[in-house]
């Protein structure tokens, strides 16, 4: 991958970003894919910043109780094909308490969109993404991390999510096609070149 090997800080992954072609329509639609836990709203957020403001799309706000995994068509229809417009996507985002869709919500198509969340590297998303980004966090140390931040309240929903993550990045990895992999470090982040780019490297 052209340029991304130089990439060292949020910032020189912002201007990497923005240098890209479009991936469709107008916008460079980015993934930040990694487990449960392991961080991705948090840079997400930061990345989003450095960006001048780029949207965020969480995917916590596609999935629902019933359809932990099975929200590729909706996102498909209701975000990525307006963008691929050039228009502005509009959706429902899922409350997890009231286990109801919440009044609709818009989402431009800005130069950037970062579509953050587990599953955000998926087979059915990569053809429309310009860069899919991985958390690099150990799926233990990050489910571990995941519960601590929601607390024994959510003890029965991780119980049953990590079961069903399991089945999902067994069957749809998304680590393999990364471009690059984000470890969180005491300060900052460390950005390293990822399976996919060390794959199509030359010798």
């Amino acid at each position: 991958m052209e340029g991304i090997r130089g990439v060292r800080d949020i910032s020189g992954l912002a201007s990497h970003l923005l240098r890209l072609p479009p991936s469709r329509g107008p916008v460079r639609l980015v993934g930040v894919d990694g487990h449960a836990g392991s961080g991705k709203t948090t840079f997400a957020e930061r990345l989003a910043g450095e960006l001048g403001g780029a949207p965020v799309l969480h995917l916590d706000d596609i999935a629902t109780h019933e359809e932990l995994f099975a929200w590729t068509g909706r996102l498909l229809d209701q975000v990525v094909a307006p963008l691929r417009r050039g228009e502005t996507a509009r959706f429902a985002p899922y409350d997890w308490i009231a286990r109801a869709f919440g009044p609709v919500r818009e989402l431009p198509p800005a130069p950037v969109v970062l579509l953050e969340g587990v599953g955000a590297g998926r087979r059915e998303l990569r053809p429309h993404l310009a860069r899919l980004l991985w958390m690099e966090l150990p799926r233990e140390e990050a489910w571990s991390r995941g519960r601590r931040r929601d607390g024994e309240a959510q003890d029965e929903f991780w119980g049953e999510w990590v079961s069903a993550e399991r089945r999902h990045f067994v069957e749809d990895p998304s680590r393999p096609f990364a471009d690059l992999l984000v470890r969180q470090c005491f300060e900052g982040y460390e950005l390293l070149p990822g399976p996919a780019v060390t794959l199509t490297a030359g010798p």
